[in-house]
């Protein structure tokens, strides 16, 4: 591979990404925005809370808020927070209120109060401090420390602008008697919100605009350079043959031990692989609206996104969907002498209707097929501790060959060969469906396991009986 280009794909994948991580951060602010506008405040959930003693207190609030903010913004812009509160007594009153922290210590010295500082609400579960005291409180409403307050029967909404310093929100009756039952919601508005979405935005379109093209120009700069397939596509009049997917693996006298560290050697390939499947993707959306507009798959993209399979496939070949060799994986996009190979014959033109519903639609049975034999389900299992974590075990057809072939291996020293046969023509159909969801060719995946190291022809069609 030339230095140049590889630097232009990594650099390209590496914007994208940022790019892309930032466009969905945009999108997630701009619907937080709107919900906000339409709603007031992002709220929790409305919960009982209790305490024998005078007061309960939160923890300490610290804010820093710059007075004079860059670019027009102003504390206030940065939100406020509420908090609403309801007497859990029929008819009786709560009290609300935010102070700084040294005032609220200052009048909660030395009486017996509760803090508030391990709060989960899935489950609902608050966590309390006590701290000892013998002293009495005089009525909270009588001090005039309070930044926001707010007293009296049925429900009490307190609201407070941010701002700098060490605050603390406290709720007690209106007496300051102890005993304080009250059910409790807190909710923030922040009006910032809409500017870092336009923000996040520009952001993610600048590195778009740069980090795609950039992607591209090296994935076509690869492709280019590629060797042209093994066999031409067969005419449009000939017979039918084999699926113009071509998937390759040969058993190649797998030891009886290493796999049990190839997740460790394969690391080097799983990087390089993360990077070249973002380019995978980003140059089948780009050739899904060549195909769209002209009927033809840009050649140098196709040649490149053909590598990048058959680079997944020999890596896959080597770990855990086969096994099937120990000979480390070269790291090219090249058809070499490796034992697993890939290819997908080009085709001259392609459907423009069917670029728009065959990755989606149309491949849908061979999604629901593959995911019991290749993808599999998980089985959550609950500990004996109904607080404890669950455990996720995941379990798929082909995982469940290939650890039968590691097994064998081990105690053997031999991988069956119909066993091998078999987790070959999976990872077969598996690359056929990729290849076509990934708009290469417009033939239809067959629905067989065509199982061994080659792929063999398709059977001749059958032909109508007639009377």
């Amino acid at each position: 591979m030339k230095v140049g280009r590889v630097i232009l794909l990594v650099v390209g994948v590496l914007m994208s990404m940022l790019g892309l991580a930032l466009l969905t951060a945009a999108g997630f602010l701009g619907w937080a925005y709107a919900f906000q506008r339409d709603n007031g405040y992002f709220t929790t959930p409305t919960e009982r809370y209790r305490t024998d003693t005078a007061a309960l207190v939160s923890e300490n609030i610290d804010l820093v808020v710059d007075e004079n903010m860059p670019g027009g913004f102003g504390p206030d812009d940065l939100g406020r927070i509420m908090l609403r509160g309801t007497a859990a007594d029929p008819g009786g009153e709560v009290f609300l209120g935010i102070g700084l922290q040294a005032d609220v210590d200052d009048y909660l010295a030395g009486v017996a109060h509760t803090e508030l500082d391990d709060l989960d609400f899935f489950p609902f579960r608050p966590g309390y401090r006590q701290i000892p005291g013998t002293g009495q409180l005089a009525p909270p409403g009588d001090q005039t420390f309070w930044s926001a307050s707010a007293s009296g029967p049925g429900t009490q909404e307190l609201q407070w602008d941010f701002q700098d310093g060490n605050w603390t929100i406290v709720v007690m009756n209106p007496d300051g008697a102890p005993g304080v039952r009250a059910d409790l919601a807190a909710g923030v508005n922040l009006p910032i919100l809409g500017s870092l979405a336009l923000w996040c935005l520009i952001g993610a379109l600048v590195l778009l605009v740069i980090g795609v093209p950039l992607l591209v120009l090296g994935a076509v700069g690869l492709g280019k350079h590629l060797p042209p397939p093994a066999h031409a596509p067969p005419p449009a009049a000939a017979v039918v043959g084999p699926y113009p997917v071509t998937v390759r693996g040969d058993l190649d006298a797998p030891s009886r031990w290493l796999w049990l560290v190839k997740w460790l050697l394969a690391i080097p390939h799983f990087i390089v692989l993360f990077f070249l499947a973002i380019a995978h993707f980003v140059t089948t959306v780009i050739a899904g609206f060549a195909i769209l507009f002209t009927g033809r798959y840009p050649r140098a993209l196709f040649d490149f996104n053909v590598g990048v399979m058959r680079w997944w496939w020999r890596v896959s070949f080597y770990t855990y969907s086969a096994l099937g060799t120990d000979r480390y994986p070269p790291f090219t996009l090249h058809r070499t002498d490796y034992p697993a190979d890939f290819d997908v014959d080009y085709p001259e033109r392609l459907s423009r209707g069917l670029v728009l519903v065959k990755w989606w639609l149309l491949a849908i049975p061979h999604y629901l097929i593959l995911t019991v034999l290749v993808v599999g389900g998980s089985t959550w299992v609950a500990s004996g501790d109904l607080e404890g974590p669950a455990v996720n075990y995941s379990w798929s057809l082909l995982g469940i060959l290939v650890l039968v072939a590691a097994i064998a291996l081990l105690f053997t020293g031999r991988y069956p060969r119909g066993l091998f046969d078999l987790v070959v023509g999976i990872n077969r159909w598996a690359f056929r469906v990729w290849a076509y969801a990934a708009l290469m060719r417009d033939e239809y995946p067959p629905f067989r396991l065509d199982q061994g190291p080659r792929d063999h022809a398709a059977p001749e069609p059958e032909h109508p009986v007639t009377s």
